[in-house]
């Protein structure tokens, strides 16, 4: 799996000077059902018990914020947030993608299970996640954001360590562990905020999918039966 840097890694340094004051810290994502937080955070009650037993420190995130980012913005004017709602309606067309499902499976790590900085639960859709992933991108671009430069895998983030450490024996009884399913019919704007506790999300705007058109119906006429010939010598008639 390629390395992907903690969505937080910039939280603790405020925004940079060319953003200014007011900035907030921005990503577009998908939260997952209630039912499917639930599951990841009862198998996660489990991993931290483990961690302990390996002396492993992790951070939890809290059940309520799990969720699978689509593109993370990063440090923006709030008066950036209007283009960018239309940037989401833009990308929902462009992705062309209807309400679907996707599912929470495996647990793994990134950079890799021996030298782990995150630990996440990897997601399994039919591909609509990766189409709006690809169209936010080139929204992102021309709203002046810098490219993405890793490919896109969809995750839920579980926890995060502060320095790498081994946890390939920590998630070994779960690798291949299969959670409920989420309903994906939006995509959300969430400013990013930190917290004592860690980072909280807030969402700011939602952009709805569109629904699946119906099915056309038939504009001919029905057939209607011929009259029944019941005429003497006829077949239709009785003899």
């Amino acid at each position: 799996m390629p390395e992907r840097v903690p969505e937080e890694n910039d939280a603790g340094r405020g925004p940079p000077p060319e953003v200014g004051a007011g900035a907030v810290r921005l990503f577009v994502g998908v939260p997952v059902a209630p039912a499917v937080a639930s599951e990841l955070a009862a198998t996660c009650e489990s991993l931290a018990r483990r961690a302990t037993a390996h002396e492993v420190a992790l951070r939890w995130l809290a059940p309520s914020s799990y969720h699978v980012t689509l593109r993370f913005l990063g440090w923006a004017r709030r008066a950036l947030v209007p283009a960018l709602g239309e940037a989401l309606a833009r990308a929902v067309a462009t992705a062309a993608v209807t309400p679907f499902r996707f599912r929470c499976e495996r647990l793994g790590a990134f950079a890799s299970p021996q030298r782990a900085t995150v630990v996440w639960s990897g997601v399994a859709d039919g591909g609509g996640l990766a189409r709006l992933a690809a169209a936010l991108e080139a929204e992102a671009v021309a709203l002046g954001f810098a490219p993405e430069r890793r490919p896109f895998h969809a995750h839920v983030t579980l926890a995060r360590l502060r320095a790498p450490a081994r946890v390939a024996d920590v998630l070994l009884p779960f690798t291949e562990q299969v959670f409920s399913e989420t309903l994906c019919d939006s995509i959300t704007l969430f400013e990013s905020v930190t917290k004592t506790t860690g980072s909280g999300y807030l969402p700011v705007l939602r952009q709805a999918l569109p629904a699946p058109k119906s099915a056309v119906q038939r504009q001919s006429d029905p057939v209607q039966p011929a009259p029944l010939d019941a005429s003497p010598g006829s077949d239709d008639g009785w003899k």
